[in-house]
């Protein structure tokens, strides 16, 4: 199976109002491996960079001045993706960016040439109530996060992949929790059960006699 974990960088945090994609990071895992095939691009948003998202991941307009369009690397990155699964924590934010960017390339949306898989979604599925974000699923499945101080597209693609394998580890480990209930034992101490009477059934005569006739035949003597 391959499966491609997804993350992006944006403008501001609403594509229908006009905020771009200006990173994508992407990293390839074929049969649950790395494959070391990873797609990662900066991107001229072709628009200004907002003050709050820039203080999240660090990426200034100037910086992004002269990086391609993301018309330029649209069809490489559709080429790269194409029917694979993508995994995305919450995905719904990441498709919609890139949904946006495609249409205004005329290009057919992700749903349409690969698969989507939220984590964060499977991540209150299986810790309801708890935490969902990346960095408290780092820290829930023991997973070294700290360079991670400023929000990167391949640096979150990266840590999503050691978080989706520690989520879906009984995949391929014999080692598996599956959240079995505990067996309560009682407070009460053990108390041993009363013996029963067990029925002695003795050899007759007869039947002691036709033993020591075998006995005999076999130049062994009785016991008794």
């Amino acid at each position: 199976m391959r499966q491609i974990m997804l993350d992006t960088e944006t403008t501001g945090l609403e594509w229908a109002k006009g905020e771009r994609v200006v990173e994508i990071g992407c990293v390839e895992m074929v049969n649950r491996t790395l494959t070391g095939n990873d797609f990662h691009e900066y991107l001229n948003p072709e628009r200004l960079m907002s003050a709050d998202a820039e203080r999240v991941h660090g990426l200034s307009s100037e910086f992004l001045a002269d990086k391609p369009k993301f018309a330029e690397v649209a069809e490489r990155f559709v080429d790269y993706v194409r029917g694979a699964e993508l995994v995305i924590h919450n995905a719904p934010f990441d498709v919609g960016f890139l949904n946006a960017e495609l249409a205004r390339c005329s290009m057919a949306p992700l749903e349409e040439i690969c698969t989507v898989v939220d984590t964060l979604k499977m991540a209150r599925q299986m810790h309801p109530g708890k935490r969902a974000s990346l960095d408290a699923l780092c820290e829930r499945y023991e997973i070294n996060h700290a360079h991670r101080t400023l929000h990167g597209a391949l640096l979150d693609a990266r840590i999503l992949a050691d978080v989706y394998l520690a989520m879906t580890r009984g995949q391929d480990s014999l080692d598996m929790d599956f959240g079995a209930p505990e067996i309560a034992l009682p407070n009460e101490p053990l108390v041993a059960a009363a013996p029963c009477a067990v029925r002695v059934i003795r050899a007759s005569e007869e039947e002691l006699a036709a033993h020591r006739d075998v006995l005999a035949q076999m130049g062994c003597a009785a016991p008794w």
